[in-house]
């Protein structure tokens, strides 16, 4: 069986004035299910750039992302059916005009083919049941966030990438958001986060760790395997 996501030589860059700046730098590695996987290193080693392709988000200047059995075999990950990859950005990206309760259900009524999971359920998984009615404006950052991967997780997708989604968090909701994402992953689904948060890092079953836009470290947890 090949590997769900395989990421292979991936390459970005950019132009500052005169100066090629290379922000990821010959990256592969791959994705599995059943695992949650952090991207860990600094603020500038590629992490964001890594995940804003996988998301479809931003282009790259070489190399491929690939997937395989259970997705349609060799098709690239950004012409994957939307329904079935999520992004939490860190912009988070609510619509104000919506509501807390129509942001987490707009995916659904985009796909009303799709069941997917309960709204009301995962208002109150994220504690944020009691702000259903508001607007994202008339929540805390915390909040916004929470409402964010609560959109992303509505239709169950089978990939779902987040850049920093534990960043707004105190530290018990920290372990809830993580709780609840490690959840999704073992139900047999793809979950990729970025973080520089040791915390979230020592909680992760396998960590992809970046360094310069290079890939240095990739390790999975003895835990996986007791």
């Amino acid at each position: 069986m090949t590997a769900p996501i395989s990421v292979t030589g991936l390459t970005r860059r950019f132009r500052r004035g005169p100066e090629t700046i290379v922000a990821v730098d010959n990256v592969s590695f791959e994705l599995s299910p059943g695992e949650l996987t952090v991207a860990a290193g600094p603020s500038g080693s590629g992490k964001t750039t890594v995940l804003s392709i996988l998301a479809g988000m931003e282009r790259s200047d070489g190399g491929t992302i690939r997937t395989g059995d259970p997705l349609p075999a060799g098709v690239p990950i950004a012409k994957l059916a939307w329904r079935n990859l999520a992004f939490v950005p860190q912009s988070l990206a609510l619509l104000d005009e919506l509501s807390v309760r129509d942001n987490i259900d707009l995916p659904a009524r985009l796909d009303p083919s799709v069941r997917g999971r309960d709204t009301d359920a995962l208002l109150e998984a994220f504690e944020i049941e009691h702000l259903a009615p508001r607007y994202p404006s008339q929540t805390s950052g915390g909040e916004q966030q929470r409402t964010s991967i609560a959109r992303a997780l509505r239709l169950n997708p089978f990939v779902l990438i987040g850049d920093e989604p534990t960043g707004h968090q105190d530290r018990r909701r920290v372990d809830m958001v993580l709780g609840l994402l490690r959840q999704h992953a073992y139900a047999g689904n793809i979950v990729l986060i970025s973080s520089h948060d040791e915390a979230v890092i020592d909680a992760a079953d396998r960590v992809v760790t970046l360094a310069d836009g290079r890939l240095v470290d990739d390790t999975r947890s003895s835990q996986l395997y007791a």
